[in-house]
C-alpha cells in the first residue's frame, strides 16, 4: 500500500520528529497533497512478471512501453533499472548512502515495478514521507532535499529516468535530519 505521512515542520537537531499531521493511503489524496509541492505522483500498471535474477536489459525490455511513455516528450533520455533483493551484498552500504539527505540537479523520476521503498522529502518547513510500491510513479523536482530508505532487507525494482547521461549524481547536504524521522520498517509497522 502506498502511504503518505506529512510532518508539519522539520525538527531541530537532537529533537525527535513531530507527529504527522496527515497519514493517508488514498492515491488520489496523495497526488493532491504532493502536486502543490511540485511533486508528481501517479499509479500505473506494472504488469510484467520479472524472472528471478532479471538483469537490467530484461527489466527495461519488459517495461519498454512505459519507458516510451515517459520519454515521448523528449525528456529523460537516460533510463536504467535498479533491483535490490535482501541478499544483495552491498545492501547495507547502499542503504546508508541513500539515507543521507541530498539533492539532484535534475528531477528524480521513478517507476516502481516490484516491492517498495520510502522517499522522504524535505520541502520548506515540512517533511513528507512517501512509501512507494509496485505501480507507483513519482517525479521529484530538481533541487528538492530528500533521502530514500529501502529497509534493511531491500526488495524492490524501479525504473530510473534521468536528464543526465551520467545517471544518479547526488549533492549531499550534510544535514542529519534523516535520523530524526521513521525508517521504512518503522513507518509500516502496524499498517
Amino acid at each position: 500500500m502506498s502511504l503518505l505521512a506529512i510532518y508539519p515542520h522539520a525538527s531541530s537537531p537532537g529533537v525527535a520528529a513531530p507527529l504527522p499531521e496527515l497519514i493517508t493511503s488514498d492515491a488520489s489524496l496523495i497526488a493532491a497533497e504532493l502536486a502543490p509541492r511540485g511533486v508528481r505522483f501517479q499509479r500505473w500498471e506494472a504488469s510484467a512478471q520479472l524472472p528471478p535474477g532479471a538483469d537490467q536489459a530484461q527489466i527495461l525490455a519488459a517495461y519498454a512501453s512505459d519507458v516510451a511513455r515517459v520519454q515521448e516528450h523528449g525528456a529523460y533520455p537516460t533510463v536504467d533499472a535498479i533491483r535490490l533483493e535482501p541478499s544483495h551484498p552491498e545492501r547495507a552500504s547502499l542503504r546508508q548512502k541513500f539515507l543521507a539527505e541530498h539533492t539532484h540537479g535534475e528531477d528524480e523520476v521513478r517507476f516502481f515495478v516490484e516491492g517498495r521503498g520510502l522517499f522522504c522529502l524535505h520541502i520548506g518547513d515540512e517533511v513528507l514521507q512517501l512509501v512507494c510500491e509496485k505501480n507507483d510513479w513519482i517525479s521529484v523536482p530538481a533541487g528538492t532535499k530528500h533521502w530514500f530508505d529501502m529497509g534493511p532487507k531491500p526488495a524492490f525494482c524501479a525504473l530510473r529516468f534521468f536528464d543526465n547521461p551520467e545517471g544518479w549524481v547526488a549533492a549531499f547536504t550534510g544535514d542529519p535530519i534523516a535520523s530524526r524521522y521513521p525508517l521504512l520498517d518503522e513507518l509500516m509497522d502496524g499498517r
